[in-house]
Order: structure tokens, then sequence, then C-alpha cells
């Protein structure tokens, strides 16, 4: 892998990874399986996209898009709670709802960003190269929801999400309503989603109905390999393994999508195929490691 490739990588970990602590908060805080980030991650860039284009600095259009992503999940949590629709099958319904409010919020299926202000103009104009202005671009935005989350998860508030996916009924008999704080949660993890999503097309130049698909897969696959490789002991540590997870994990896909064995070469449609791989080698080397310490 050339050193071109591993800053692309690093790059692409830390915007994404932002995404993976808001499929952390649902998958593993709240015990919540959602799917919803495969429509709430475009949704972030379309709404970044349009208000770009419309004139909205580009720091507000991220601001809004995060608005959106939050909303979004708060109708998942809506369904679930409220209308007693299964978790999973609420995730599914707004996803495919909202790919019809993309395409209706960028007035077609894509928006171009080419020519605009962005976030990275700032460290342009000082002086700092455009290939790694993005990545310090996405490592203090990274840096700061990780504080900011493990902050929230400190207080009152946020030791009730952590009861409340630990076991529901101990924290229900303590008087908290579960489905507000279901609500809560899941809407946090899909502004994070979404403000992922809004810096992903800042980056890209553009934004596309269809760059969310594989989002969960990928989020699910970076939180299972953090948790392998850094582990999850505290919350904080939690938080952090999940950010290396998502660098690790694009940072492999890089080194298969570049690899080469004779006449076979791994193309960008065996993504899926390596993800499933990587997650099936995520999930058994503890076993496997105890086995081997035992023998």
């Amino acid at each position: 892998m050339t050193w071109y490739a591993a800053l692309g990588a690093l790059e692409q970990g830390l915007v994404y990874g932002i995404m993976v602590i808001g499929v952390y908060l649902t998958f593993r805080i709240l015990d919540f399986p959602d799917l919803t980030v495969d429509g709430s991650l475009p949704l972030g860039a379309a709404v970044t996209a349009v208000a770009i284009t419309n004139g909205v600095n580009p720091f507000l259009a991220l601001f809004y898009a995060t608005l959106a992503g939050f909303i979004a999940g708060c109708v998942t949590a809506l369904l679930n709670t409220k209308l007693n629709i299964l978790h999973l099958l609420a995730s599914i319904l707004t996803m495919i709802a909202l790919y019809s409010i993309n395409i209706r919020i960028m007035d077609g299926p894509n928006v171009s960003l080419l020519g605009v202000d962005t976030v990275f103009d700032p460290l342009i104009e000082m002086g700092i190269p455009g290939y790694l202005a993005a990545p310090l671009v996405f490592g203090v935005f990274a840096l700061v929801v990780i504080i900011g989350i493990v902050w929230f998860l400190f207080t009152e508030l946020g030791m009730a999400v952590l009861a409340t996916g630990d076991n529901s009924q101990m924290i229900t008999a303590q008087g908290v309503n579960t489905h507000s704080i279901i609500i809560l949660g899941v809407g946090i993890s899909n502004a994070l989603v979404a403000l992922s999503g809004g810096l992903v097309a800042q980056n890209q130049g553009a934004a596309d109905v269809n760059m969310g698909v594989g989002t969960i897969v990928a989020g699910l696959a970076s939180v299972i390999v953090g948790e392998t490789i850094f582990g999850d002991k505290s919350i904080p540590r939690a938080f952090v393994a999940a950010l290396l997870g998502s660098i690790v994990y694009r940072l492999v896909i890089g080194l298969a999508l570049g690899l080469e064995l004779g006449e076979f070469s791994i193309a960008p449609s065996d993504l899926n195929l390596i993800t499933a791989i990587l997650v099936v080698l995520a999930l058994t080397a503890p076993s496997i490691k105890k086995k081997v310490l035992k023998s």
C-alpha cells in the first residue's frame, strides 16, 4: 500500500468512524438493532449539499444535517416504542422512506458540491495541503464526538441510557420512561451518522442517494474489529476502540483491494465478501486465541 493510499484509508476511517460511534451507541449501548443508518447517512449528505449550494455556511449545513439525522432516528424509535413495531422492521421502514425523502431533498438522485465552500477551506487557506486538511478536520470532529458522547453517558440522563440498554425492567422500576430514552438514544445515533454523511459529501464533492448502501455492514464490521483488537472494558475505551476499528477496517479494505495473486486480483465488487470474511475472523479470533493459549 502506498503512502497516499494509507492516508486515504486513514481519512475514510476517521470520517466513517463518526458513523461507527453512532452504530455502537445503538447496537452495544442501547441493544437496539438499527438499520436506519443506511438511509440517515445519505440524508446527512443530501441536507448538507442542498444547504451549501443555497449559500449556507458549510459548518451550519452540518448542524442541519445532524438535526435531520436526529429526526430520522426518532421516527424509527417512535415506530418501535409507540406503534410496537419490531425494531428491525421499524428501522427498515424508515430506511426505505428515507430513500424517497433524500431524492425529494436533492430534487434528484445527486447534488454536486464542486466549486463551493467546504469545512476544509479554512485549513487550505492557511497553506495546509488538501490531502492533509481532510484527515485533520475529520480527526478533530471525531475527537469532539467521542469527548461529547462519553461526557453525555456519564451524566444522569446518559446513565439512564446505559441502564436502559443493560436492564430495561430494572430502570423502568426506578420510574424512568424507557420509551423516551430509546427515542433519545436512537436519535443521537442517527444524528452522528448524518454528521458523518455530511462530512463525506463535502469531502467527495457530491451527495448521492445510494451512498449509504452497505453503511450498516461497514459499521458493524468496524465495531467488531475494534472490540476484538482494542477491547471495550470501559466506556471511553469502547468508543476509542470503535473509532480505531473503523481505521483498521479501512486499512484492511485498502490492502485487500490492492492485493494481486498471480492472475487473480480483488475488485471493488468484492468489498462485501471481504467485509464478511473480516467480520468472521474478528468474531472467531477470541475463541481461537483461548484455544491456542490453553494448548
